[in-house]
């Protein structure tokens, strides 16, 4: 087995792609070591020193570490635990129910969307998510305000964090939506628990900064 890797928009995120199917429909991210007993080969990854997430695409696997490590020092282990892993044939998730709790559910359309909320989330799985996907990552709908058209989505896997995610989310995401569906009028990101925790703590630097000048 060869294993490629694909450099991502994020440089603490990489996209390992071993050249068999890993998730046969939609994704699943592991951001800590609770999540990650769903399934056994991102408890080993999630294992690895340095190691932060674990994202799984269709064909691909993204990997991402902690700015202070050095991707030198970790692509040993996570080369040798991917090729391991996918060489003996076990199992992706530990069941059928960690399989299908881990995937997103968010851009299924149900009865009780409405039209606005189906097209937003068809052109989402159809368009934008392939696209993302490339880069090594993902979105979740998170929802749609219809008394403002603020479509309100969260990045995953190597667009979690990444720099340039203010800007996929406005030159890309908010113009194709807006363009297509004229009850969108912008897109806005929603944290996790991680991104916010940052960006308190790097508010409080900036403070910090500010007073001692």
């Amino acid at each position: 087995m060869f294993i490629q890797t694909e450099q991502t928009p994020n440089e603490d995120s990489l996209k390992f792609i071993p050249g068999v199917p890993v998730m046969t429909s939609g994704s699943a991210e592991f951001l800590d070591t609770r999540s990650a007993l769903a399934s056994p080969l991102a408890i080993r990854l999630m294992g690895i020193d340095g190691v932060k997430g674990v994202f799984y695409g269709p064909d691909f696997v993204t990997v991402s570490k902690h700015s202070e490590t050095a991707w030198p020092v970790m692509k040993p282990e996570i080369y040798s635990t991917l090729m391991e892993f996918f060489t003996s044939g076990q199992d992706l998730f530990k069941s059928e129910q960690d399989r299908a709790s881990a995937g997103p559910q968010d851009t299924k359309i149900l009865d009780s969307d409405s039209e606005t909320v189906a097209m937003i989330k068809e052109l989402l799985d159809s368009r934008v998510r392939p696209a993302i996907m490339e880069d090594g990552g993902d979105l979740e709908f998170k929802g749609f305000d219809e008394t403002n058209g603020v479509v309100k989505l969260m990045l995953k896997g190597s667009c979690r964090g990444c720099d340039s995610s203010t800007v996929t989310l406005k030159s890309g995401i908010e113009r194709m939506l807006t363009h297509y569906i004229p009850e969108v009028k912008s897109v806005e990101q929603v944290l996790g628990d991680e991104e916010r925790v940052a960006l308190d703590e790097f508010e409080k630097l900036e403070k910090q900064i500010a007073a001692s000048k």
